[in-house]
């Protein structure tokens, strides 16, 4: 268990350095429009960025850093705990379903050509990622009622435990097994259901193409399967990731319905802690992963962030330049 703790006191200041820069830099490069990507796939690009901004904030930095290393800040007055606790999953929804979103839209795009030009547009795609948000702030809502204050000193309520009313009442029950359904099993079903369905799709429609190219040898280049290469390397990238981290907490989930560690009580030694902290660790590693696929899969995507990184010198090579011209100018006879 001292293993765990001492793993997560590196672990989690070392992502929160990573995954901030990256997350800004991409919403930063995506925003600026110039990496040949449509509208519709830059703006779920951008959200889904935003979202795993907002879970290195608040679920790494806040949660995860600052109060555990600070427990006892303002951050530990039950009124601020019980917030940030319902908070935190509520940005954890939005980084899983802007993903699923995500994932449809590119289904929609390559395997319904006759609902693509409808559904496939920035419009819908402002009006999607707006119903998620919403429906993920109050699907939370029920959090504020699940803790109640660890310790009372001096009138004043301190710290966060799991209520054992709420959980142990009918609609405690109901709710957990809902939270486990709408974050587990229903994201995972529909992104493997969007993936398998646009495998088969590809299959059908390369074989179909190459019996046509076969019989019309003269055509020299097929920019349609190049653009709709890049568009399946994007999106297998970014679903074959959140599935491979998110799979050990999604486990961890359907079997003990808990999704944070705060449930347990301070019991540390407890398999439901160990399993639930190793999959929260690979959880938010997903959040910092994005950026690195859109590097290896999107050329354009590479050459902005090599103009992002030559900013800072460019700015530098500036100012010694004209420190340099000023002494230049002072050191001149008059």
């Amino acid at each position: 268990m001292i293993t765990v703790l001492q793993i997560e006191n590196v672990y989690y200041p070392v992502l929160a350095a990573f995954g901030v820069p990256a997350n800004l830099m991409t919403i930063a490069i995506l925003s600026r429009g110039n990496c040949d990507l449509s509208k519709c796939i830059s703006l779920y690009m951008t959200a889904m960025a935003a979202a795993d901004l907002l879970v290195m904030i608040f679920n790494v930095i806040i949660y995860r850093v600052i109060s555990f290393h600070f427990p006892s800040s303002f951050l530990s007055y039950t009124a601020v705990c019980k917030f940030i606790l319902s908070l935190n999953p509520a940005i954890l929804d939005l980084s899983v379903w802007f993903t699923v979103s995500f994932t449809f839209d590119r289904f929609v795009a390559i395997c319904c050509q006759k609902f693509k030009t409808k559904y496939s547009t920035q419009k819908t795609a402002t009006v999607v990622l707006t119903i998620v948000s919403v429906v993920m702030y109050f699907e939370n809502i029920p959090f504020w009622f699940a803790y109640e204050p660890e310790r009372i000193i001096n009138n004043i309520s301190w710290g966060c435990l799991s209520s054992v009313v709420f959980y142990s009442s009918p609609a405690g029950v109901a709710y957990s097994w809902f939270k486990s359904i709408f974050v587990a099993w229903l994201p995972f079903c529909l992104i493997l259901l969007f993936n398998c369905l646009t495998i088969r799709r590809i299959i059908v429609a390369s074989r179909a193409r190459r019996a046509l190219r076969g019989h019309h040898r003269e055509n020299q280049s097929d920019l349609e399967m190049k653009n709709r290469r890049k568009s399946i390397t994007l999106l297998f990238g970014v679903s074959g990731s959140f599935l491979l981290f998110w799979l050990t907490a999604v486990v961890s989930f359907l079997t003990t319905r808990l999704p944070s560690t705060a449930q347990t009580r301070g019991d540390f030694a407890t398999p439901e802690y160990i399993a639930t902290e190793t999959g929260c660790m690979l959880m938010y590693l997903s959040s910092c992963s994005n950026t690195f696929i859109y590097a290896a899969t999107q050329t354009k995507f590479r050459e902005e962030i090599k103009k992002v990184m030559i900013i800072p010198w460019t700015l530098i090579l500036t100012l010694v330049k004209k420190k340099e011209k000023k002494k230049k100018t002072f050191s001149s006879p008059s």
